[in-house]
């Protein structure tokens, strides 16, 4: 099969939650692509055990251009920040909602401030995000692309996770609403939907994961990679989905389908 290249050269991309996990992944392949990359995250150092160097610093080292903004993705005022630190490049022409943070709990054992938080970073923070993007695609009349981070949770629940679930349910919608609104302004927004992806997020079945053991069959047989997520993003947010918006891409070896 042959290797897919993608070109950002001159393009800004934000990429929130960007410091560890499938965000510096997508960060990293978006710097390898030739976009100046803002890494917008809580913490500047990385989760992820094989990382040495924050990500922004990883990127400049391998010859690209990146800056790290200490971003509260739910606070409208900072994401608005993130945006003047790409203004500062030219405008933002990718914004990627990836931060997001993960919580279980039956619908009897999840208190309501789990619920709270879950929707505060994945719900509202791609809200405010995409928000923040538009405004400054529109203000700049330079219509980009949009990429969520949703999940194969927003799509089928799972035994555990159901304030999760309706937190990434949620992000299915925002992306379909956002992209209904916005299609007429050009402006592209879809989303990325991971499985089992094996990451620091995931800790709580990140083991049996790379060991070939789910919570259900995979048809692939194996746990995703950040990578794997890395590689759907960059293409949404390139020319090659020109006439594609609203849509979900599922990135979780067949896992919906089985």
């Amino acid at each position: 099969m042959g290797d897919a290249t993608f070109d950002f050269e001159d393009e800004t991309v934000i990429v929130t939650g960007g410091s560890s996990g499938i965000g510096r992944a997508i960060a990293t392949a978006f710097g390898e692509a030739g976009a100046t990359v803002v890494v917008a995250d809580l913490r500047e150092e990385p989760k992820d055990v094989d990382a040495d160097l924050p990500t922004h610093e990883a990127i400049e080292d391998a010859g690209g251009r990146a800056e790290f903004v200490e971003t509260d993705v739910s606070d409208p005022d900072e994401m608005r920040s993130v945006v003047e630190a790409a203004r500062e490049f030219g405008g933002v022409d990718v914004m990627v909602n990836n931060a997001g943070i993960f919580g279980g709990g039956s619908i009897l054992e999840t208190d309501p401030d789990t619920l709270d938080s879950l929707l505060g970073v994945n719900v509202r923070g791609v809200f405010v995000g995409c928000q923040a993007a538009a405004e400054d695609m529109l203000e700049r009349d330079d219509p980009g692309a949009i990429v969520n981070t949703a999940s194969i949770s927003s799509n089928l629940a799972q035994h555990g996770q159901v304030a999760y679930d309706t937190s990434k349910g949620a992000v299915r919608m925002i992306t379909r609403g956002a992209a209904l609104e916005l299609a007429d302004r050009g402006i592209r927004v879809n989303g990325v939907a991971p499985g089992q992806i094996a990451t620091e997020i995931s800790e709580g079945w990140t083991e049996e994961a790379e060991e070939g053991e789910f919570l259900k069959p995979v048809p692939q047989g194996r746990a995703g990679r950040p990578t794997d997520v890395a590689g759907a993003t960059l293409f949404l947010a390139s020319d090659a989905a020109g006439y594609t918006t609203g849509e979900l891409v599922h990135v979780d070896g067949g896992w919906q389908v089985c």
